[in-house]
């Protein structure tokens, strides 16, 4: 195998145009053939160690899709997740303590970890790889420096291929129009219409039942009750991971420590003092609080995911007369801002590496490169044909008995193994077959207002930058944490506090963790001229 070299974002990415040039039509053809021939003749079992949905799912060797796979390949995976973890980083950390890497690693949530262990060894430099023996995946780099850029290590090098999702929409304000129509109230356009209808919801009984049990916000996630804040211009978050750093002009920022926020906790803090707010929003609740407070004709408004909110509709249609649980535009802010903060992200910091231990480099690569053909991206997305989709004009469709039933579609496709992090490029059209018209309406809605921020990519902080960042940031953001949740339930007041949590997080680190950041975002995007800033 050709020595690896330390490579550049952006010469990476001239060298896969360029590499194109002469390979696309076979690239072409393959990522484009059902009938791909094996990578091996010779059967090869790779070990993985696969953690995903908050560390608890490992990888499955029963699989159906990893069955498939192997007979596609030759290749097949071998299970050998470390239990008896409480997290991924425990048995992450042991691995790397013992030198004990399997061929393979992958999951959620381990960008970093590849990124920072990479260049000290742990796991291969995948540019040449790609290079030489991944063409599906060169074609997919194709004109993608910033996706290149997001997922490089600080040395340049791709050490992971990554879990790329697919679509823009993630979630959407949603309201009870039969609730609406009944009290003779438009559709809220601003905050205060907002303010006004949730009163109303209160106080004059929109379900009937003459009991005053409306609910008129809630929400299954206390960060998506903070998220409100960006109605007073504030922000939570710059990715689809809540309590993340955003940019602006270049500039890192962290919505927690800004003007704007302290208002709109302030105002939240009224709410929730009112009963606007679900007054269980701030404890665990067993089960799912969407089913609880919607199927009980209690709930009012939430911000949720398009998809599975607007499923209510058809769940609960026949036992709550003219149901009615529409999405509609996000209200203007104070200053007249319509956004909607939350995006699916372009990438995601979940995916696999190859380690320092594999002796099948080579067929490890191209067993990647499948997954980016258009057998195995089906694959990956859609299970396996005849099984749980067959194919319609060259289009897969899922079965009846994977569409209908009590267990939800994306529950079921997890369970035999699709849209699982590996490292795939995600098809939304696997979504769209159990998204409802409704939801499709609030989607087109949201597409025709520009009502998303621009995508914001993250930061990749080098070794010493992450010890730096590790060493300040879980304690900053846990008192950030229970400060806002304290403020919100009104067992403190924030305006009391202000002054005092800035003193705090000053001494907590803020501006050394503010700093590094901003060094490393100038080094990943400012330096390599890449145009990824929000607005």
């Amino acid at each position: 195998m050709k020595a690896a070299t330390k490579i550049t974002p952006i010469a990476f990415a001239i060298c896969l145009a360029t590499t194109l040039i002469s390979n696309a039509a076979t690239a072409a053809d393959s990522s484009q053939s059902t009938n791909l021939p094996p990578i091996t003749t010779k059967p090869i079992t790779l070990d993985i160690h696969f953690h995903y949905h908050e560390r608890k799912t490992q990888y499955n060797n029963d699989w159906p899709v990893e069955k498939r796979a192997s007979e596609l390949t030759g290749i097949s995976l071998n299970n050998v997740t470390t239990s008896g973890f409480d997290t991924g980083n425990e048995s992450f950390n042991l691995m790397r303590a013992n030198g004990d890497w399997p061929d393979i690693v992958g999951g959620t949530n381990l960008r970093a970890k590849f990124n920072q262990y990479g260049p000290l060894g742990e796991f291969l430099p995948l540019n040449d790889l790609i290079d030489q023996h991944a063409p599906n995946i060169r074609a997919f780099f194709e004109d993608k420096q910033d996706l290149i850029k997001s997922i490089s290590a600080p040395d340049g090098n791709l050490y992971h291929i990554p879990y790329v999702p697919d679509g823009k929409f993630g979630r959407a304000y949603f309201i009870r129009k039969d609730w609406l129509d009944k009290l003779a109230l438009p559709v809220p356009q601003t905050v205060d219409d907002v303010y006004n209808v949730l009163t109303a919801f209160l106080n004059e009984d929109p379900n009937g039942n003459g009991i005053k049990d409306e609910i008129p916000f809630f929400v299954r996630d206390f960060e998506e009750l903070v998220r409100l804040v960006t109605l007073w211009d504030a922000r939570t978050s710059g990715t689809d991971s809540w309590h993340d750093f955003y940019v602006s002009d270049n500039t890192v920022h962290h919505g927690y420590v800004k003007e704007e926020y302290r208002h709109g906790i302030t105002q939240l803090a009224k709410w929730y003092a009112e009963g606007l707010i679900d007054k269980d929003v701030g404890t665990a609740n067993s089960g799912d609080i969407r089913t609880q407070r919607l199927s009980k004709n209690q709930g009012g408004m939430t911000h949720d995911w398009f998809a599975s909110t607007a499923s209510f509709n058809d769940k609960l249609a026949a036992d709550i007369k003219g149901f009615s649980f529409i999405p509609f535009a996000p209200p203007k802010s104070v200053s007249g801002k319509r956004i909607e903060e939350h995006r699916r992200t372009s990438v995601k910091p979940d995916g696999w590496a190859i380690t320092k231990n594999n002796k099948r480099v080579v067929e490890t690569i191209k067993y990647f490169d499948f997954w980016f053909s258009s057998a195995g991206r089906r694959l990956a997305n859609f299970g396996v044909e005849g099984e749980h989709y067959t194919l319609v004009d060259g289009q897969p469709v899922f079965t009846d008995e994977m569409l209908n039933g009590d267990v939800p579609v994306n529950t079921k496709l997890w369970s035999i193994g699709a849209q699982v992090p590996r490292g795939f490029h995600q098809d939304y059209a696997y979504e769209r077959q159990w998204t409802n018209e409704i939801a499709l309406a609030g989607i087109d809605l949201y597409e025709a207002g520009n009502y998303l921020l621009k995508p914001f990519y993250g930061i990749n902080l080098n070794a010493e930058e992450t010890d730096t960042f590790d060493f300040y940031w879980n304690t900053l953001l846990t008192y950030m944490l229970e400060r806002q949740e304290e403020w919100i339930l009104g067992t403190r007041d924030i305006n009391k506090d202000w002054d005092t949590y800035l003193v705090q997080l000053e001494k907590l680190g803020i501006s050394k963790v503010m700093q590094i950041m901003q060094t490393a975002y100038n080094r990943q995007y400012i330096t390599g001229n890449a145009e990824l800033t929000e607005e």
